[in-house]
């Protein structure tokens, strides 16, 4: 086992020998820099398989199995997991979407209004809610205030999504990241005492520098520096150019089809047709049921491309009625247009998009799709979906009301009636003012409150027990889980301290405050493309290190790399709330860059400089 990290820092003059286990470390630490970026396996696969590759190379990584599954018994893991559940149980009051609505009641068709109503009641709230379920509430109120005042909902999303990430960094609780980062810091505490665990507010004072400095950016300047990639109070069947890929097809006298079921009128008609609506005596059924009878005379609106349309008019038992392009679509009582998007951890990542099992499991019919922010013209069976995808769907208003309660897609559009437990509100706001009251005034650890907290929202009936379950994002309790025995193995193997020995000898002669600025700029690159948590367990034990080869404050250290990786503005993937906010806002990849490269920049000097003043350096 090598010197502590600290030990051969400071001895300037020596160069740590690289070792067999650092070498390693290093292997596994660039295996899972590529999967993440790549995204070949699902994120929580992944870490699964971070856990397996660490333990299986136990002689050189030192991490055993016991050590190999803690992740999951960890401090961070289980208080995220907590935390999250508790947001789920504020949700379902409606007590963020309704702050929502009467921040933005007086915002009018000011889009600098807008854009102050959307940071004002987004970036609070994320404080004290991880902010990943508060933007998925969050975009259909924001989308319906900018349709209201005439603006492009491009204007206001990615603002939604900066200050949700900049509002987590008002406490401890804001991000599952910063609780992460605090678990990391009290492991490291024992080689530098100038670290620990993270109190309640330890770090809120240059949160609310953070949260007043970047919304007066995005109120002032951001929103100028935004294209309006979605028109106001947009036409969804134009912007999905469906009346292209959309017919009405009557069935004839006769027709092998009457008497049967949309099944078998998908079966004859062909994979590449899907059945959004059935027309039967003048009503209309929108998202039929596979089961759903059909007779003589029902017309059939019909989903696909343009050669199978044109090939519609060759079908056995079936006619063409009106003109390609005049199919009426439009919301009505019984079928509301909106958006879904897919989110972090829905089950339909990586899976073939179905339109008749999707109809069937979901009760929504699909009209159009776009991915990456492009629209998908012609063919959209079998596309994979990945998180961001955007689903422009038809469903009943109450199929709307119970997906924006799932766990699958956000709801670009709030349901027309959507059904919260408002009377629930109060108590579990009181249940969320003592989870937060407790563990700030150190009568239990964050851990055992949150816990508690969790109990008394079922006992309450704020929550059910079975709603405990659809509100843990699991793929980042396994992502934690994974990363936690990697951070280990960087630290016991003394590979972080070889990584900081490297940046001290490459930024030697620069100041402290210069090296501390450098270390906020690569923990955001990195983030950018491999996730927060993961930027975190692996900088944190080298950015510690390198503070202590220079002789300067690693909590200040600590503190810089926890900002910069929760707040990455340079891309969609950096952080998965940008992603919640990419198809609905039509926005580009180079959008992001745009707006958010000038904030990165300006947010690096206030947060390096308020750490210099708060804690030196």
């Amino acid at each position: 086992m090598p010197p502590p990290a600290s030990n051969c820092l400071a001895q300037a003059t020596t160069t740590p020998e690289v070792t067999t286990d650092m070498l390693v470390v290093f292997g596994v630490v660039g295996l899972a820099l590529v999967l993440f970026l790549t995204e070949r396996l699902p994120i929580d696969v992944t870490a699964i398989l971070l856990i397996v590759v660490l333990v299986v190379l136990e002689p050189w990584t030192g991490i055993d199995p016991e050590t190999g599954i803690s992740g999951f018994a960890n401090e961070a893991t289980i208080t995220v997991l907590a935390m999250l559940i508790l947001s789920g149980g504020i949700s379902r009051t409606g007590i963020v979407q309704e702050l929502g609505r009467r921040m933005a009641a007086f915002a009018g068709d000011s889009v600098r209004k807008q854009v102050f109503a959307t940071v004002a009641a987004t970036a609070p709230v994320s404080g004290f809610l991880n902010n990943t379920p508060v933007v998925a509430l969050l975009v259909p109120v924001v989308s319906d205030v900018a349709n209201r005042g005439n603006t492009s909902p491009s204007k206001l999303l990615i603002p939604l999504s900066y200050a949700s990430q900049m509002g987590g960094m008002l406490t401890l609780i804001g991000t599952s990241t910063n609780i992460l980062a605090s678990d990391v810091s009290a492991r490291l505490g024992s080689e530098y005492p100038e670290l620990h665990r993270f109190s309640m507010f330890e770090f809120t004072q240059l949160g609310v520098l953070v949260v007043i400095v970047g919304s007066l950016y995005l109120i002032f300047v951001g929103h100028y520096l935004l294209p309006e990639r979605v028109p106001p109070r947009a036409d969804y069947l134009a912007e999905y150019a469906v009346g292209d890929y959309v017919a009405d097809v009557a069935v004839v006298p006769g027709s092998p089809l009457a008497g049967g079921t949309v099944r078998d009128a998908s079966a004859a008609l062909g994979s590449d047709i899907d059945v959004v609506q059935v027309v039967h005596d003048g009503g209309r059924s929108v998202a039929p049921r596979q089961g759903t009878r059909l007779g003589e005379g029902d017309v059939l609106v019909v989903r696909t491309g343009r050669d199978a349309i044109t090939a519609l008019e060759d079908a056995e038992g079936v006619e063409p009625v009106g003109q390609p392009g005049t199919t009426e679509l439009s919301g009505s009582a019984e079928g509301v247009l909106t958006e879904l998007v897919v989110a972090f951890d829905s089950r339909l990542v990586g899976e073939r998009l179905d339109p008749e099992e999707f109809r069937e499991e979901f009760d929504a019919a699909i009209l159009g799709l776009r991915s990456h922010g492009e629209l998908v013209a012609e063919r959209i069976v079998g596309k994979r979906l990945e998180v961001g995808d955007t689903l422009l769907v038809q469903a009943p208003p109450e199929a709307l009301d119970r997906l924006s309660h799932g766990e699958d897609v956000i709801v670009a559009r709030e349901p027309p009636r959507p059904d919260y437990r408002t009377g629930k509100a109060r108590i579990a706001v009181a249940i969320m003012v003592g989870v937060v009251a407790v563990a700030a005034l150190e009568i239990y650890p964050i851990l055992v409150s949150a816990l508690a907290g969790v109990v008394a929202m079922v006992v309450t009936g704020v929550l059910e027990p079975n709603e405990l379950y659809d509100a843990v994002e699991w793929d980042i309790i396994f992502l934690l889980a994974g990363v936690i025995p990697l951070g280990i193995a960087l630290e016991e193997s003394g590979a972080a301290g070889y990584l900081a020995w490297v940046v001290v000898q490459s930024a030697g002669f620069l100041s402290p405050i210069a090296v501390l600025w450098l270390f906020y700029i690569l923990t955001g690159l990195l983030t950018e493309v491999i996730s927060n948590n993961a930027s975190v367990v692996l900088l944190i034990p080298v950015a510690a290190a390198a503070a202590a080869g220079i002789g300067a404050n690693p909590f200040a250290f600590v503190l810089a790399v926890t900002f910069a990786a929760s707040t990455a503005f340079l891309g969609p993937i950096g952080y998965q709330t940008n992603l919640f906010v990419y198809g609905p806002g039509g926005y580009r990849f180079g959008d992001y860059a745009r707006i958010g490269a000038p904030l990165q920049l300006v947010l690096s000097v206030v947060t390096v400089l308020g750490i210099a003043f708060f804690w030196g350096v």
